[in-house]
């Protein structure tokens, strides 16, 4: 039930999906909430999301009431948030865009790619909840990987948007199934060699100060907050800590920070499209002395006079899409492809009691074949494979337990076939 739901949602061109026992399904198209078909009985509900969340989640569920995790629903990434309320079982299915991002795609200003070209510092992506800032943030790495030789690691919880090594080397790590918390995940990136930090969501003061922290020792951080505007983005993070330490926190935030990008998303009636409208601070001298000084609210007059410097108001970056005509439309954009060897190699940590058993940590349930990467050597052909020269693992969420033993079958059929 619940897949047909996103597939239905996905043609409806909605970007939510809300679920609750007993009431009609839900969606979000545009920004406006739509009603659609009949009240969902709470069995059917109920049952429909233990399938999709398995056995493992659904026991996560039971002892927290709650639970997050991302998948590949009919080729639509989807963030879902699974929980209780008075009703009975409640969720909320993010639907994420299905193509390979990059600024262009994603209808931005080509401005923003001045942020990724730095070596160092730390770029705060902003904006309120279903802003769009994850596809942003996916945006600046796929502009770093297709252009740049850069080892970037990624921290997130959960992950939204699987990315194919290009030019970059790119590491991914959930939260928590590869990793207890954010604040782990820092304190171990420190030893990892990164050249680009991505944190998914800078919630706590900790993670803010390991934030600044990585950000001063020579990485480059790109870092997601929820706020309305570029001030406010600045000043909640001085303002989470006590204090005794916010003066000395605004002087290291002045120090390295790089530049903050707020948006909000508009919807064009014109082009029936939806897309991100953004406010851009540069960290210029002006800037970083109202941060020092903790005059955030001199901050929206910094942004109006520097557009020399690269800022934009939300006022002037609506003339310039009012002007911009080469728009970009989700089905023009490079397709999604899931990162399969990410996939398999979870799945192998699973099997083999290395990585915590969490299925739905994993991609979506469309499993194949390892993708030949351009240059390598193709293998030679299987007698058993004649057609596709690969040999095929099936790998499902009910047999993880047997991939270990299938994939020591491996060798035994390239042997027998180079025989």
């Amino acid at each position: 039930m619940l897949k047909d739901a996103v597939r239905n949602a996905k043609e409806r061109g909605a970007s939510d999906l809300l679920l609750e026992a007993g009431t009609s399904i839900v969606l979000r198209i545009r920004g406006e909430l739509i009603p659609v078909g009949e009240p969902i009985p709470a069995h059917v509900l109920l049952s429909s999301a233990k399938d999709f969340l398995g056995p493992e989640l659904w026991q996560e569920f039971l002892e927290r009431r709650s639970v997050d995790l991302s998948r590949t629903v009919h080729g639509v990434r989807c963030r879902v948030n699974v929980f209780q309320t008075v009703r009975g079982l409640g969720l909320a299915i993010r639907l994420l865009s299905s193509f390979q991002n990059n600024l262009r795609d994603c209808n931005l200003h080509p401005d923003l790619r001045r942020f990724v070209e730095a070596k160092t510092g730390l770029v705060i992506i902003s904006g309120p909840t279903g802003s769009g800032k994850s596809t942003t943030l996916a945006a600046l790495i796929e502009e770093i990987n297709r252009t740049q030789r850069r080892h970037i690691l990624a921290i997130e919880s959960p992950i939204e948007y699987f990315f194919t090594n290009r030019q970059s080397f790119i590491r991914q790590r959930e939260v928590p199934t590869h990793v207890p918390s954010f604040e782990q995940a820092l304190i171990d990136a420190m030893r990892e060699s990164p050249d680009v930090l991505v944190i998914g969501e800078m919630r706590t003061p900790d993670v803010m100060r390991l934030t600044l922290n990585a950000a001063e020792t020579g990485h480059l951080v790109l870092a997601t907050l929820h706020s309305s505007t570029c001030a406010e983005a600045l000043s909640r993070i001085c303002l989470s800590f006590p204090s005794e330490m916010q003066s000395s926190i605004r002087t290291q935030l002045a120090d390295c920070l790089n530049g903050v990008i707020c948006q909000r998303l508009t919807y064009l009636p014109q082009q029936q499209l939806q897309i991100p409208q953004c406010e851009v601070l540069v960290a210029n001298t002006s800037a970083k002395s109202n941060i020092r000084a903790g005059q955030f609210s001199q901050i929206v007059s910094t942004i109006q006079v520097g557009g020399e410097d690269g800022m934009w108001s939300f006022d002037r970056y609506a003339r310039w899409i009012e002007q911009k005509k080469d728009w970009v439309r989700p089905s023009q954009a490079t397709p999604l492809k899931e990162n399969e060897e990410a996939v398999a190699a979870e799945a192998l940590l699973r099997a083999s009691g290395i990585a915590p058993a969490r299925s739905a940590a994993t991609p979506s349930a469309t499993r194949g074949p390892l993708k030949q990467e351009p240059g390598q050597k193709k293998p030679a052909p299987k007698p058993d494979t004649a057609e596709t020269g690969r040999i095929e693992i099936p790998v499902s969420e009910e047999d993880l337990e047997d991939l270990e033993e299938l994939v020591k079958k491996i060798p035994e059929k390239s042997g027998s076939g180079e025989r």
